[in-house]
């Protein structure tokens, strides 16, 4: 049996959480070949509902804890949405024109792209991936388009008051 690190949100402070949900998959299912970074690598589509009062605009990030480089693998970091902003379809990670709001963005993800780039996972177990929704207290982070993932993981935690997860599975 495999050992699997936990997620990081078990680490970080606890807030309150609300609904997500996603057409494309279950929370612990698989993700289909679409969504994987050497199959169509197109981004899931994502709902949420029941963001609390103040939250300011949104964040959606995508991270694998499972990956084997003692820091896990960042996925898809999508910043500034609005905060009435209720989901992205399917694809939205495409680009930053795929993204409501004039001020949102992608950060970029480890691969390295500024854009959603779907599960790659080496050979063996299957990894987690965790798709999260962060609703916030600031209409905009305070970061740049080429500000290192973990570094807006840091505004984001600082900034977040919710949070939803779900996590889907993927391995070859």
């Amino acid at each position: 049996m495999t050992v699997r690190p936990p997620l990081p949100y078990e680490f970080l402070p606890q807030v309150p959480s609300f609904e997500l949900t996603s057409e494309d998959f279950t929370d612990g299912g698989g993700l289909a070949e679409e969504f994987i970074h050497a199959g169509g690598n197109l981004s899931p589509q994502l709902a949420w509902a029941g963001l609390p009062e103040g939250t300011r605009s949104i964040a959606v990030t995508c991270f694998d804890p499972d990956a084997p480089t003692g820091s896990g693998w960042w996925h898809w970091l999508a910043l500034n949405l609005p905060a009435g902003t209720t989901g992205l379809a399917r694809g939205a990670g495409s680009s930053d024109a795929d993204l409501p709001g004039e001020r949102s963005f992608h950060g970029p993800n480890d691969f390295p792209g500024n854009k959603y780039d779907g599960a790659a996972p080496p050979p063996g177990a299957p990894h987690r991936y965790a798709f999260a929704v962060h609703a916030l207290d600031v209409a905009e982070l305070d970061v740049a388009a080429d500000t290192p993932a973990a570094q807006i993981g840091f505004h984001v935690t600082f900034h977040t008051l919710a949070r939803a997860v779900i996590t889907a599975e993927y391995g070859v």
